[in-house]
């Protein structure tokens, strides 16, 4: 695969994966937490917002692995 779709692609899923988790998170919380202390609210949030840098991070390093070099010769 060209270098330079594989990015595209990565962008593609990455602002996917960011909309998607956004909304998931903030479902679970209102209808999870409503009614829970602020305090639950803020681990629950941070959690959360820390969380998705792991599927993230997999994405970013299956963007920028180059292909190899293939000897023809």
């Amino acid at each position: 695969m060209p270098y330079r779709l594989k990015k595209f692609i990565g962008m593609l899923v990455l602002v996917a994966l960011v909309v998607i988790y956004a909304l998931v998170a903030t479902a679970i919380a209102s209808h999870r937490l409503a009614e829970s202390a602020w305090y639950v609210h803020l681990a629950f949030f941070a959690f959360s917002g820390v969380f998705w840098v792991v599927p993230a991070m997999f994405v970013i390093s299956w963007m920028e692995r180059r292909p190899r070099e293939t000897d023809s010769g």
